[in-house]
Order: C-alpha cells, then sequence, then structure tokens
C-alpha cells in the first residue's frame, strides 16, 4: 500500500477505484471517467491533489535564491500594479537547460513565497532546491501539514465561495486569476489545470475533510486522475516527464513564454544553454495533434511529417471533441499535416496549436 492522503477514506466510501500514483494512493476514478470529465466542462468538479508538494520559503536571500533557480522571473510579482498573492508559473531546470519540473510560486509577503511542484518528482527536486540555496540565507520549509483541493468548472468558484471561512470567500471571489488569498490557514489560489475557471484550496486536513464533504452535498462531482488527464490534454498543458523532461527545454516544449530574458544581468541555473539554443534555433517543436477518422492515438507512437519524423508525447480521446488528439514533438518545419502510426497502419491527422479546449469551448476546428 502506497502513501494515503488525508482524504482517502473519503475516496473509499465514495467508491473511488484507487491506483499507485508516485507512491502514493490515489483515484482514478469514481465510476465514470467520462462523467466526470464532463461533470469539469459543464459544473464542477473536485480533485483531492494533496500529493503536490508545498514548501514555503522564507529569509533574505529568498528573492535572490528564487531569481537564481527558476528562468522566469520573481520580480514580475511586486511589478507595479501586481497584488499580494500573485502566482507565477516557471520550469526549474538544470545547467543543461533541461527541465527539472514545472511549478508555481505566490508571494505571500516581503520576502515570503509559497512554491509548489509536482508530486513524482518531490525528491528530486527538494534536493536541487536545497542544493541551490546552499548559496542563499533562505529557509525551505515543506508543508507536509497541508492537504490541496482543486474545484474546477464554470459554476465552481460560486459554489466554493459560501463554504469558505468568513470573509474569505468574498475575497476569493474577487481574484484574478493567477492570485491567490490566505485567511484562518486556509489558502485559495484562481489557477488549476483543466482549461477551466475555479480555486486551488490548500488547507489543514481536518478542515479539508468538511469542505469535501459541503462540497459533495453542494453537488460537485468527485473526479480522478483519468478524468484530470483529459480535461488538461484538451486545455493543451504539459505533463511533466512526457511533454517535458530533462532532457528538453522550455524553447522546445511551447513554454519559452516562461522564460525572463530581461535583465540581460540575471544568471538564472540554464541561462547560457538557453540562449545558445535561441541563438542556433531549436530543431523540434511541440505542438497539437487532431486524429482523422478513427483511432486512438498514444505517447509513443511515431509521426510521419513531410519534415521528417516525430513522436506523440501524450494522446487520448477527447471527450468534448469525440476525436483523438494528442500533443507531439515535430521536427521544427513540418507543415499543417502528418501520419500517425496506429497498430502498424498509419492515420492522418492536422497540426494543430493548443489549447483545444478552452473554458468549454472548442478552439480547434475538426472537433465535433
Amino acid at each position: 500500500m502506497g502513501k494515503q492522503t488525508g482524504l482517502y477514506q473519503r475516496h473509499v466510501s465514495a467508491g473511488a477505484r484507487l491506483v499507485d500514483f508516485g507512491g502514493w494512493d490515489m483515484p482514478l476514478h469514481y465510476g465514470s471517467q467520462i462523467d466526470e470529465h464532463h461533470a469539469v466542462r459543464n459544473k464542477a468538479g473536485m480533485f483531492d491533489v494533496s500529493h503536490m508538494t508545498v514548501v514555503d520559503v522564507t529569509g533574505a536571500g529568498s528573492r535572490d535564491w528564487l531569481r537564481r533557480l527558476l528562468p522566469n522571473d520573481v520580480d514580475r510579482l511586486t511589478k507595479s500594479g501586481a497584488p499580494l498573492g500573485k502566482g507565477l508559473y516557471s520550469c526549474m531546470l538544470n545547467p543543461a537547460g533541461g527541465i527539472i519540473d514545472d511549478l508555481i510560486v505566490y508571494l505571500q509577503s516581503d520576502g515570503v513565497y509559497r512554491v509548489v511542484v509536482n508530486a513524482a518528482t518531490r525528491d528530486a527536486d527538494l534536493d536541487w532546491m536545497e542544493k541551490v540555496a546552499a548559496d542563499f540565507d533562505v529557509e525551505l520549509n515543506e508543508r507536509t501539514d497541508l492537504s490541496m483541493l482543486a474545484v474546477q468548472g464554470p459554476q465552481a468558484r460560486e459554489i466554493v465561495a459560501p463554504l469558505l471561512p468568513a470573509g474569505l470567500g468574498e475575497a476569493a471571489l474577487s481574484l484574478d486569476s493567477f492570485c491567490s488569498v490566505e485567511k484562518d490557514a486556509v489558502f485559495v489560489a484562481r489557477t488549476g489545470y483543466t482549461g477551466e475557471d475555479g480555486f486551488e484550496i490548500l488547507l489543514p486536513t481536518g478542515p479539508a475533510e468538511v469542505l469535501w464533504d459541503d462540497l459533495m452535498s453542494a453537488g460537485v462531482q468527485p473526479c480522478g486522475l483519468g478524468a484530470r488527464d483529459t480535461l488538461r490534454l484538451e486545455a493543451g498543458l504539459n505533463l511533466y516527464g512526457q511533454d517535458m523532461t530533462m532532457s528538453t527545454s522550455p524553447l522546445e516544449s511551447n513554454v519559452g513564454w516562461t522564460v525572463a530574458w530581461e535583465p540581460a544581468e540575471r544568471n538564472f541555473i540554464g541561462r547560457p544553454a538557453l540562449e545558445g539554443q535561441r541563438n542556433t534555433g531549436v530543431q523540434s517543436r511541440l505542438v497539437g495533434l487532431v486524429l482523422e477518422g478513427r483511432g486512438v492515438m498514444r505517447a509513443g507512437q511515431r509521426v510521419a511529417t513531410d519534415a521528417g519524423e516525430g513522436q506523440i508525447t501524450s494522446g487520448g480521446f477527447s471527450p468534448t471533441m469525440q476525436c483523438s488528439i494528442a500533443l507531439a514533438r515535430l521536427p521544427l518545419n513540418a507543415g499543417e499535416q502528418c501520419e500517425v502510426e496506429i497498430r502498424n497502419n498509419l492515420r492522418p491527422a492536422q497540426v494543430v496549436r493548443p489549447p483545444f479546449v478552452k473554458q468549454g469551448q472548442i478552439m480547434i476546428k475538426g472537433g465535433e
């Protein structure tokens, strides 16, 4: 039996099918992955993401440490007009420019930050963060005492707000995207991994259990890893370990926008390698694919293009579009059409620019 989240018994009682996920016992689904997917697109669904790693960062050197650690610049969180609690998405790189992980960092107060990283990469992330921190006056505190719920969907915010501590609901409803607020040990961010609006909520395990039950009573659908994957794929969001890895850079993984090149004197880890890649040009790009006709694209399948071969990094069936979609790494000069090898047969596919679906709307021609 793997590690359990604080809501484990709630999953069991709700009839979840549990699977091992990075050493955690996680719900794959609660009966129907498709129903859970549609619940998020049409109303609201909730995910137990307590396995995510949360690190609070303090100390006089916290800002300088983050500006060295990350290619995105945390000074963007304090630029004119930026509200306290603003979040920043970034990759974390090795010296070769490869992606160790992707994360969100929030500015909570002057010199105090909260970093949320992936669960499967926890050990490697913490080791690397501590190694870089050795040169700075900074303290890292992993918050293993917190649970995390993600409530996503067009009705998610209005359902969640009345269930939060007094005064916090109103503050949460006023948040802009990628901003956060905290009160009475409950941290609410207007972020997510589904392509829908909603909140990610960090709070102690006891109150998390109460909130889970209240959300159930309000008609919010519990959702598992299966729906989480189809939702994020439709949203064109990368999955670490597939769409971006230690051997790929942000410039090759459709997240080059997260690299803050200015000021030029900021020497973040991986900068020389990225500058070299920017000067010579990348040889591949991460794109979206929509399969024409029947079949399902899966990670690892070969893609034939007019500029050479590529490979599917993430793929599956889109419940919203009712066809197969994928993310794929293709040669830089590949055209708008390609062929995917599925069960030894080449099937035609269209090369598109993600996202496929955004806040319930199909963004790509060919979906139904």
